[in-house]
């Protein structure tokens, strides 16, 4: 009987995953600033397809993630200011790894908006 009703709700649209995955995608990075790998993970433990979660995280290219990764950083960078540039490294890259933001992506994020700001880069760590 429930196959029946959810073979129904398909045939009508009311079942979508392939939506449900894009919208979740576009909601999730806008609100939360969540990249690829980290919605591609949401989206695993909600049950959807592998197939439909590669479509759904392919909406966010490259250069918008890095754009998202950007204003987080520099949204998180003045609350970090009187910290040790190495502490303030591995904060920043951190809390971009926390969502899911690759580590040499959020590395040169990071050391760029410190560059920004005057900070010596030189010697940094390569990693976090």
């Amino acid at each position: 009987m429930a196959e029946e009703v959810l073979s129904r709700f398909e045939d009508v649209g009311l079942i979508d995953d392939a939506a449900f995955a894009g919208a979740w995608v576009e909601s999730r990075h806008h609100g939360r600033g969540l990249a690829r790998r980290a919605l591609a993970r949401e989206l695993r433990t909600k049950g959807v397809e592998p197939t439909l979660i590669q479509e759904a995280v392919e909406q966010l290219d490259s250069e918008r993630e890095e754009a998202t990764a950007r204003e987080l950083v520099a949204r998180k960078l003045r609350a970090t200011r009187g910290l040790e540039r190495d502490r303030r490294l591995r904060r920043l890259a951190g809390m971009l790894a926390r969502k899911g933001y690759p580590e040499g992506m959020a590395l040169r994020v990071v050391r760029q908006a410190l560059e920004a700001e005057g900070e010596d880069t030189d010697g940094l760590d390569e990693s976090f």
